[in-house]
């Protein structure tokens, strides 16, 4: 059963028991309907308690059943709320630990509400797309006030219930109770003394009949609106919450819940919205690995080594202090060790000024700090990562230091971003323990993870990484072996079409620009001078050996030569003032390309913002077929997760394979057999991959 029944004395308690976050599925709606008829028809019963088993009262809508018939099938959850508010007995909502979106709408229906401190209480529906669906908007201001609920409807952004305890008038709780272990008790007691109250028969409160006003209500809505215009400019939902709210201040309950309703059955299908709940399901799924079952035992990870100190091997070693975990760190020169330790220092004083980490916690961290010169110092690491120069011959010669020293059942991790993980991992005599994880720089900071599987990598290994990467609050994706994994061999693709573009006519300047009114965090112009454009040259190199017929614009590589490497030298596609991130047109570039046109005997055109988006954008989802065919990634959602994780893909697209469902298959490879027309393009790319003819063709997705 979803939801337990018992009876304690005069009260009966209605446990929701529907794990992780007793999510309300059908089932569990079900049996709380049951539970409060139970109540009803027992006439030792007195009164009715609300609560949640493990470690929430409720999260909301069970994710099982999202876009399924079940989510709205009867009774759904306005049905469930307005069958709490009619019971005859008094209902009170005991919340504990977590009471979020659909769970808080519930908590909201009952008579009476006692809360233990720390529960975390929020409406997250806007991070889906949405606005609350169940009275939320409703409910919340009458409770809380006008502007404490919008704020947290706005957001979605959980809050203490401490806090929310403290709101002045606030009519949320009627208690907070002790402590999470008296909560139980003193639900059992609030429930006997409101049956006591109302012994005589009168009215139970109830949220719906309370007042919603507020005293300049058209000027802070529309303040309310322009600040919500500037933050969120390519999301709907956050704007409808405004009008969501506004309307409880205007309209009679029963015409602002017909008004909520009518919103978020809107909002459910925009283009938005199904990107962001896509993405929602994709982020939980990547951790899912077909073949590697749940339970796989996993190993213990006690404490870490890093090689290299420099920019990766710092933010690598920031990771796993921030989560509690000793690292042991090594350089072949004590200059270079400190001025890694410099580095992470200035990293964390940062934040210590800025008010988001405290003096005691960056001691802490840095106390978990060890700094070593030899590699004989690391053997007794659980989880050894290096990260070195990206060339073969040195991550060779770390590797079977790795060997000699490091006990056995470590894993021996390489953060390569393209080479090979089964040549490194043969460099060992124990392949199997061998993995790559690819951090994404700033390794601090960016969430994505690239855990690659080599050959032999043990099942274990893989268990235990994603595993670890939870815990450093990563999100990780598998990627199979092959050149630059799943994200940097989709985005050689998306550059070289850059590259293309300059020859045809464009400026560095204006293919950022288009794709970043598209929604791309930034072009990849400027994505190239921030990565350092010396990186794209070394992989240019190796290619015009390895993959001759291969065909690259000149542009980049006569960049390079002028030595514009990007931001770090000051100069690149772009100049930059020190110590300032905003990239200037410079107008030699813009000679540089006009001449190699002209060199090459090029006309330049006019190119729309539309084709330029396009082709780098198809390029990548043409590139990301193959790799699903290939098998190089599990699903097309781990894709999506890499892009919005690790490439600043616009979140409300939902990732390059959720945006060509969007635009359709079949619109797709038309596009794709114009741009093979092209002489300055690369025809023999722009063949759609197999997979991808093959569902336009059918009428499917990916």
């Amino acid at each position: 059963m979803t939801a337990e029944y018992q009876v304690h004395g005069d009260v009966a308690v209605i446990t929701l028991n529907n794990p992780p976050v007793n999510g309300l599925g059908l089932s569990t709606r079900q049996a709380i309907v049951d539970g409060l008829e139970k109540a009803e028809n027992d006439a030792a019963v007195k009164a009715v308690v609300l609560t949640g088993a493990g470690k929430a009262f409720s999260g909301g809508a069970d994710i099982r059943e999202f876009g399924s018939p079940k989510a709205i099938q009867e009774p759904n959850l306005l049905s469930v709320i307005i069958r709490v508010e009619n019971t005859t007995k008094p209902v009170i909502a005991a919340l504990h630990s977590v009471a979020m979106g659909g769970g808080l709408e519930l908590a909201l229906g009952a008579h009476y509400r006692i809360a233990a401190p720390g529960c975390n209480v929020a409406l997250p529906e806007v991070k889906l797309g949405l606005i609350p669906g169940a009275g939320g908007t409703q409910r919340l201001p009458r409770v809380l006030g006008v502007e404490v609920a919008l704020n947290m409807i706005v957001s979605g952004e959980p809050v203490k219930s401490e806090m929310l305890a403290q709101v002045p008038g606030q009519k949320l709780f009627d208690k907070l109770s002790a402590s999470p272990e008296s909560l139980a008790e003193e639900a059992l007691a609030l429930a006997r003394e409101m049956a006591a109250k109302h012994a005589d028969g009168s009215a139970f409160p109830l949220v719906r009949n309370l007042p919603c006003k507020h005293p300049n209500g058209e000027a802070y809505f529309q303040f309310a609106r322009n600040m919500v215009k500037g933050m969120a400019k390519n999301f709907p939902a956050p704007a409808k919450c405004v009008d969501a709210v506004e309307a409880a201040t205007q309209k009679k309950f029963a015409d602002g819940m017909a008004f909520e309703r009518e919103i978020f059955i809107n909002l459910m299908w925009t283009p938005e919205c199904r990107s962001l709940r896509h993405l929602f399901v994709a982020e939980r799924a990547a951790s899912k690995i077909p073949d590697v079952p749940e339970d796989t035992p996993k190993r213990s990870i006690e404490s870490v080594a890093v090689i290299g100190a420099g920019t990766m091997g710092g933010g690598i070693s920031m990771n796993f202090l921030n989560a509690g975990i000793p690292v042991k760190m090594l350089e072949m020169k004590q200059e270079a060790l400190d001025r890694g330790i410099a580095t992470i220092r200035k990293n964390y004083e940062a934040q210590v000024k800025k008010g988001k980490l405290k003096q005691d916690k960056y001691e802490q961290r840095m106390a978990l700090l060890s700094t070593t010169l030899s590699y004989d110092d690391l053997g007794a690491a659980d989880l050894v990562i290096e990260a070195v120069f990206e060339e073969i011959g040195v991550k060779e010669a770390v590797f079977k230091e790795l060997d000699r020293v490091m006990k056995p059942g470590a894993i021996l991790a390489s953060n390569t971003s393209t080479l090979d993980v089964n040549k490194i991992a043969n460099f060992t005599k124990r392949p199997q323990d061998v993995v790559g994880m690819h951090f994404f720089s700033p390794a601090n900071v960016m969430k994505l993870l690239e855990v690659v599987r080599g050959d032999a990598t043990a099942k274990d290994v893989l268990a235990t990484v994603m595993a670890v990467a939870k815990k450093i609050k990563k999100t990780a994706v598998v990627s199979g072996v092959c050149d630059g994994f799943i994200g940097n061999r989709m985005i050689e693709q998306y550059g070289r079409q850059g590259g293309f573009l300059l020859d045809e006519g464009c400026t560095p300047a204006q293919v950022d620009k288009a794709i970043e009114k598209f929604g791309f965090a930034m072009g990849p112009f400027r994505m190239g001078d921030l990565a350092g454009n010396d990186i794209g040259w070394a992989i240019r190199k190796r290619r015009y050996t390895e993959k001759p017929d291969m065909k690259y614009s000149k542009t980049a590589d006569l960049l390079c030569e002028k030595g514009r490497f990007g931001q770090k030298t000051g100069a690149g596609w772009y100049d930059y003032v020190p110590g300032k991130r905003d990239a200037i047109p410079n107008a030699e570039v813009v000679k540089m390309i006009e001449d190699h046109r002209a060199a090459a005997g090029i006309t330049p055109r006019k190119i729309s913002d539309e084709e330029i988006v396009q082709r780098l954008v198809f390029s990548l989802v043409n590139e990301a077929a193959h790799i699903l065919e290939e098998g190089i990634a599990n699903k097309a959602s781990d894709i999506d997760v890499v892009y919005i994780f690790g490439y600043g893909f616009p979140v409300y697209r939902g990732g390059p394979l959720n945006y060509a469902n969007e635009v359709g298959l079949f619109n797709v490879v038309q596009a794709m057999k114009r741009f093979a027309k092209n002489p300055l393009d690369d025809a023999k790319f722009w063949e759609p991959a197999p997979l991808l003819g093959k569902l336009a063709a059918e009428g499917k997705t990916f």
